[in-house]
């Protein structure tokens, strides 16, 4: 390719781009939410609350990331071993059906796996309830509600209820504060004495709530599966009043002719063996002692250090000023008068991002850190076949590159349980992790071979790892991850074997995530050898790590072994006789042509192994794929299809699917098919609501705009009619260590500038043509 020297690309306007961006950004709405997926989320990475908004009784659920049911436990089988020779024997002979007949009775987790008390779940805190009383006027026939309207703006991280009654108005503010880690409500009154309410915790099973001198507690220990003492919690609430009584009675708070009350909650959990009743007191204590303005000052300026890192402006339209749930209803029926409705929606992403985890805690789960019930969807646990790792895919380009550590911290936390587990059903050397994980470090497989014995978790999870290293070039934050990534490598390495067949190298037993296919017999199994997702994630990982040790000047050894297995491992993908991607190392018939999961295009994204430019005839077949799995289905899977489309630059089929995720559903039973889409408040519905389609999206979007993957920075490389008349964008993150500026009109860049830590020259696609910039400090 022909390649344009370019010394330094740097334009004077860019300044005037930033000031063009900072139009607010909120969602707002005109009735109190009528369902918890109307609420409006908020979090500081550790707390969370989801305020409806209502003007007689308001119900503000509460969070805290690290409230699980649950305990550790060893469900290996460690006998399993010993059936894996005639497992990989009957698949080998064909007789799949039979190898999953013995893998369900030898080669899954001992007991109930994730459907047990022992497993645990990602449960709600539970619910902070007021109930407000509004004085009527003498003479007057009754209440009269005028006004109201409540929002979140992501750019303070602020949710507002606002509405008059009786010609009083009332004034609601929210936020999980950044600075003194507890959530703090303002309530205020254009009258003096008018606000009167009754405030009161709950949860739907152990708890027990009591006053003591003005403050409301509630106190509660969850079921470990063993004994019934399991994590232990305590919530506190406090207020501080101007003007007014303070009264407690029956386990709540009353107040009674008040023009101001501040009302401070703050929570904490023994997890990780933390004084919970310590801590939550001297959080209280110290967030109280500040005033109100200080705090609030403090909160906006911390979450701002991580939000304002990004400003993206894609145009305005006649719908911007909308309602938030009339704006989507109308961006699904005709999108053209919207086009901020993406940029909202990018930025929503970052900000549940930003308020569902932070560095030293956990990284956010099914739910991110919302949950509304005792008995989460899916457990609200750590889905290792897509999801939470769909959870991170923008967090290194959305510039929040710090918030992918509490995952790695995750994943070592693995790596010790995950050596017994390679041990015990594969006498492998490494660690493992199959598909489904808990905070308890959970690696067996899970407890049916229809889905529990999918061999690609934790090589998937690496690629996470990876990428953080591919983004930041941290050498420090690579040697740090070195030995999970080894470990990984080494039980690969160890657990491959030769198909007989081919002389390729290959995982047995495994599945493509739960999809299954018809043999030549007619019956159906999911249990195969050398799956397309395994082979393209061992080559992913061999390839990484052979990189890391070059880095890091170690494992010379190792390094020359892993090539030679390299050119073992079966190729990134082989086409079938229909023209599309194999899922299996068969061209085995899907039982399901339009399954949720895509699992075999793992090498189109989110790795490199499959691009336009290098593999075409590849690329070709993955939009094959993608044409016969349809554009449907849980929100999650709309957003990975999102994804894929960007990578093969169609953006207008890409900005098909982002609009397939922005489609209002009020849905909320269980599904695993088509039929995702949003909520009013733009949380993600499977349904039920699951944040990685959210984050999925975003990830998506900003790969429309961006994409570094391929050996260069190509700008605008799928960008859709749509945005095309004029936009820009600040901060967007590049392999490497750049950030990113561009601003663009009628689909072509007209201003973009480059800038690393040090100055250095690399390769950028512009307006399809190859240039060498010199980025700038």
């Amino acid at each position: 390719m022909k390649m344009i020297r370019l010394l330094l690309v740097v334009i004077c306007a860019l300044p005037v781009l930033v000031h063009a961006q900072t139009k607010p950004l909120k969602l707002h709405y005109s009735l109190p939410a009528r369902m918890w997926e109307e609420t409006l989320p908020l979090g500081n990475g550790r707390l969370g609350m989801t305020p409806d908004g209502g003007t007689h009784k308001e119900k503000i659920v509460l969070n805290d990331i690290t409230l699980w049911s649950g305990s550790p436990q060893d469900a290996n089988n460690y006998e399993a071993y010993k059936s894996l020779p005639e497992i990989r024997k009957l698949i080998m002979e064909g007789r799949n059906e039979e190898a999953q007949d013995l893998v369900n009775k030898n080669f899954v987790c001992l007991g109930p796996g994730s459907g047990g008390a022992r497993w645990g779940k990602y449960q709600t805190l539970g619910a902070l309830e007021i109930e407000y009383t509004h004085k009527l006027i003498p003479g007057s026939p009754g209440e009269e509600l005028y006004n109201y309207n409540r929002q979140l703006s992501l750019n303070e991280a602020i949710a507002k209820t606002n509405y008059t009654v009786n010609g009083t108005d009332f004034k609601r503010e929210y936020f999980s504060s950044f600075d003194d880690d507890v959530n703090v409500i303002r309530l205020t009154a254009s009258k003096a004495g008018a606000i009167n309410c009754k405030i009161k915790l709950s949860r739907p099973e152990r708890f027990a709530v009591k006053t003591e001198g003005g403050e409301l507690q509630m106190y509660g220990q969850l079921d470990n599966g063993i004994d019934g003492k399991g994590m232990q919690y305590l919530t506190r609430v406090r207020t501080k009043l101007t003007g007014g009584k303070l009264t407690t009675e029956d386990g709540a708070l009353k107040i009674e002719g008040a023009t101001e009350v501040l009302i401070y909650v703050s929570a904490a959990t023994d997890f990780r063996g933390v004084a919970f009743r310590e801590k939550s007191k001297s959080l209280l204590d110290a967030a109280m002692r500040k005033p109100y303005s200080l705090q609030k000052a403090n909160h906006i300026a911390k979450y701002g250090r991580f939000f304002n890192r990004v400003k993206i402006n894609l145009g305005e339209g006649a719908s911007s000023g909308l309602p938030t749930d009339t704006r989507l209803e109308k961006f699904y029926g005709s999108s053209a008068d919207d086009p901020a409705m993406a940029a909202l929606f990018f930025q929503f992403g970052r900000y549940l991002t930003i308020s569902s985890t932070r560095v030293g805690l956990l990284p956010p789960n099914l739910q991110g850190l919302w949950a509304k019930e005792i008995n989460t969807p899916w457990n609200g646990d750590y889905h290792l076949d897509v999801n939470v790792q769909m959870n991170h895919w923008p967090v290194e380009v959305a510039n929040l590159s710090e918030l992918n550590l509490p995952l790695a911290d995750l994943v070592k936390g693995l790596v010790k349980p995950g050596e017994k587990t390679a041990k015990a059903y594969y006498n492998a050397e490494g660690w493992i992790a199959h598909v489904i994980t808990n905070i308890w470090g959970f690696t067996e497989p899970g407890e049916s071979a229809s889905w529990g014995v999918a061999n690609a978790g934790s090589g998937w999870l690496c690629d996470n790892l990876w990428q953080h290293y591919a983004f930041t070039n941290d050498l420090a934050y690579l040697k740090s991850i070195y030995p999970v990534l080894k470990g990984s490598a080494l039980f690969y390495k160890s657990a491959l074997v030769k198909d007989t067949r081919t002389g390729w190298l290959v995982t047995s037993p495994s599945v493509s995530p739960e999809n299954s296919f018809f043999l030549p017999n007619g019956k159906t199994a999911n249990v195969s050898m050398g799956p397309t997702i395994d082979n393209q994630i061992v080559r992913e990982l061999f390839t990484n790590v052979i990189a890391a040790s070059k880095l890091l000047n170690t494992d010379l050894a190792l390094r020359k072994e892993l090539e030679e297995k390299l050119k073992l491992v079966p190729p990134p993908g082989i086409i079938s006789k229909s023209g599309r991607i194999q899922e299996w190392l068969e061209d085995y018939k899907e039982t399901d042509p339009q399954h949720r999961h895509i699992s075999h295009l793992w090498g189109l994204y989110p790795a490199s192994l499959i691009t336009p430019s290098r593999t075409p005839e590849l690329a070709e077949a993955a939009r094959k794929t993608l044409e016969v799995r349809g554009d449907d289905g849980p929100s999650w899977t709309i957003a990975y299809k999102l994804l894929f489309w960007a990578r093969l630059k169609d953006g207008d089929r890409a900005f098909k699917l982002l609009k397939e995720i922005l489609k209002p559903t009020s849905r909320t039973d269980i599904n695993y098919g088509a039929g995702g889409g949003v909520y009013p408040n733009m949380l993600s519905a499977g349904p039920p609501f699951q944040i990685d389609g959210n984050f999925g999206a975003t990830a998506g979007i900003a790969e429309m705009i961006l994409q570094s993957h391929d050996g260069f920075i190509d700008l605008l490389p799928a960008l859709p009619l749509a945005w095309k008349a004029n936009g820009n964008v600040t901060g967007l993150k590049a392999r490497g260590n750049y950030t990113v500026d561009m601003s663009w009109k009628n689909g072509k860049i007209t201003v973009f500038k480059i800038k690393s830590p040090v100055s250095k020259k690399v390769k950028v696609k512009v307006n399809g043509k190859m240039m060498l910039v010199q980025s700038v400090k």
